[in-house]
């Protein structure tokens, strides 16, 4: 039986997954030089900046698995 934690967070990271996806598809559509201009340049940007999203969004959920819960200790 899962807990009420775990069902939340599959509900609410399903939805805003798929919300991520959705968005990707309408920056997709925007590809479409008959009806939009753009340079190699402004693609770049664009897709740096997802990137960058992306990372700092999966760094946090590194970051929180990797919570040792023992406190400080010096290393050898």
């Amino acid at each position: 039986m899962e807990s009420k934690k775990r069902e939340r967070f599959e509900k609410v990271a399903s939805n805003r997954v798929q919300k991520v996806i959705d968005f990707l598809g309408l920056i997709g559509n925007c590809a479409n030089k008959n009806n939009y201009e753009y340079t190699e340049r402004d693609v770049e940007v664009m897709f740096k900046e997802i990137g960058r999203a992306v990372k700092e969004a999966k760094i946090m959920y590194e970051k929180e698995l990797n919570k040792t819960k023992t406190g400080f200790k010096f290393q050898n």
